[in-house]
């Protein structure tokens, strides 16, 4: 159980401990993303008497870090572009020396970012025409007016500074009574026999009327920076790193919180610099609303631990190494569905269900031999809603079966799976979903794969219209009867896919009418098409007739989908 300990240390305190190494950040932090504006008011806010809200530590050592934990050293320099926001840039990654090292940033980078940049570090601002990375870049420095008569701060302005402070290149050049803020670390104005003088010849420019403002700004400068302990931080201990994971995705404070994945690929950046590049090049056509976690929960599937959910710098040089073979592999991926004809496209926003088929794909060869096996599971996973709950360990699951099965999905497999083998229960699910739900979507999507055009967009809809029920019942039905068939008018067995522009247009006409009004072309189709039973009636007064043989033959061709 992790032990939890309140602390506080001054500003000066806490960079010394960056300068000398103890305090790092863990490799999942994000980018540094302050702008020059935002560093000026935490100043302003610190002079101001403003609390800089608490701070979150990790106490690393030998018990909670492994070899491959990385942790990041603070920036000792940033670029700002010409709108004054800081360049992003990745970190250098590196192990630790506990003996050294013992404090991660869980929540607070920002903050201590910007007071290590304004106090040890070096800032630089590239001008407008200048290329990243080019040479066009000034030093800056973080200046504070001492005198009150100059100040061009904005009373008027909700959130505007108080104080004049503020990050230029034109040091001495703006004003002489302009004093630079990292001056304040300097021995003449630590040592308390020399400060009072140190104090006087830094103000002596500034009026006479002004001076005792001057003095009181330095000397409380001083304070904040010295003296009081406004670092206030809770040190978590005993954690692991699966945990401080989730303990950064949940606290991280500065703006947007952040996702898992997110932070999982700022990892792999770290690893892989042009990782987000090649996934862009990747994510297009077919697989353009997948994402970046479906590369990485694939990578994980492959190369390491999916429960886990942690990349290391070994799956990410798996990922960056075998980068051909894992496109060729979502290549034959696409084109195996489309034998199927399924759309890789379906599955955008539920992905984890093609993951097993990349498993066994990309480690198997000869996958285009059971083309049958590939089909049951994927059928199987979307129409049991396999991965409803405990994704990780389902996956963890099939990579395990497929291992113990010579790198093979059968239907074998499948049937010795309880989630994944075939029962009557499990049908009965698929034929009593009700329109609108995900599981009575895809059993007509695939119910239907042998006609649908993949460039029409179709509506599930009802036969026997959903709004007939509610009017008055035919005289030869009893109100049992009735009440009951209006409990199943938005089943399964009443549903079939119908292109969108003949619903809207069909809307609530009777079923009998709908079908009269075809030709006999169109009544073959109509008929093949949303699977009615021959010899039934379509008058809505023979509703359960129909129902119940609709019901059979779609059990029929649901069992014909899962084997």
């Amino acid at each position: 159980m992790s032990v939890l300990i309140d602390n506080s240390i001054t500003i000066y305190e806490a960079l010394e401990h960056i300068k000398n190494g103890k305090y790092v950040m863990p490799a999942f932090q994000r980018q540094y993303v302050w702008s020059m504006e935002q560093i000026e008011k935490l100043w302003d806010s610190i002079l101001l008497d403003y609390p800089i809200a608490t701070f979150l530590f990790w106490h690393v050592d030998e018990n909670n870090v492994s070899w491959d934990t990385y942790f990041c050293n603070f920036l000792h320099e940033v670029t700002f572009d010409s709108r004054k926001q800081a360049d992003s840039i990745n970190y250098e990654l590196s192990s630790i020396d506990v003996k050294m090292t013992d404090t991660a940033i869980l929540d607070g980078q920002q903050r201590l970012t910007s007071l290590f940049l304004s106090l040890c570090g070096r800032g630089f601002i590239r001008q407008k025409y200048s290329r990243k990375n080019s040479s066009g870049c000034t030093v800056v420095k973080l200046l504070i007016e001492l005198n009150k008569h100059k100040l061009t701060v904005d009373e008027e302005e909700y959130n505007s500074k108080k104080f004049d402070i503020k990050f230029t290149e034109k040091v001495g050049k703006l004003s002489p009574t302009q004093f630079e803020i990292n001056s304040i670390l300097e021995d003449k104005f630590q040592d308390s026999s020399t400060r009072n003088q140190a104090i006087e010849d830094a103000i002596v420019n500034v009026p006479a009327d002004s001076k005792e403002y001057a003095r009181n700004i330095l000397n409380k400068l001083y304070n904040k920076i010295f003296v009081e302990k406004l670092i206030h931080y809770t040190e978590i201990q005993d954690m692991k790193q699966d945990d401080a994971l989730e303990m950064f995705v949940r606290f991280n404070s500065g703006g947007k919180a952040l996702k898992k994945h997110e932070i999982t690929m700022s990892i792999l950046e770290a690893y892989w610099p042009s990782a987000k590049t090649e996934f862009g090049k990747l994510l297009v056509g077919s697989y353009a609303g997948f994402g970046s976690d479906f590369i990485i929960r694939s990578a994980l599937m492959l190369y390491g631990d999916v429960v886990k959910s942690n990349i290391n710098k070994q799956i990410a040089e798996d990922l960056k190494n075998n980068w051909q073979d894992f496109k060729k592999t979502l290549r034959n991926l696409e084109d195996v569905l489309k034998t199927l004809k399924i759309e890789v496209s379906r599955f955008s926003s539920s992905w984890n269900v093609l993951l097993p088929i990349i498993y066994f794909m990309y480690y198997n060869t000869e996958y285009a031999n059971n083309l049958d096996g590939i089909r049951a599971y994927l059928i199987r996973a979307v129409l049991f809603t396999y991965f409803q709950s405990g994704t990780t360990s389902k996956l963890q699951q099939m990579k395990s079966n497929i291992n113990d099965n010579n790198y093979e999905i059968t239907i074998d497999m499948l049937e010795q799976m309880n989630d994944l083998r075939v029962t009557d229960g499990k049908i009965d699910d698929i034929i009593n979903s009700e329109k609108g739900s995900r599981v009575a979507g895809e059993a007509l999507y695939f119910l239907s794969r042998d006609w649908i055009n993949r460039n029409i967009k179709y509506e599930q809809d009802h036969l026997h219209p959903y709004d007939r029920f509610d009017n008055t019942k035919p005289i030869s039905v009893s109100m049992d009867d009735w009440r009951r068939w209006r409990s199943l008018r938005n089943r399964l067995s009443n549903l079939h896919l119908l292109e969108g522009r003949n619903n809207a247009s069909k809307s609530d006409m009777r079923l009998v009418d709908y079908y009269n009004d075809m030709n006999d072309e169109q009544k073959a189709k109509f008929y093949k098409e949303a699977i009615i039973p021959e010899n039934v009636s379509l008058e809505l007064d023979k509703f359960e007739e129909f129902y119940e043989n609709r019901k059979a033959l779609l059990v029929e061709r649901i069992k014909q989908l899962l084997i």
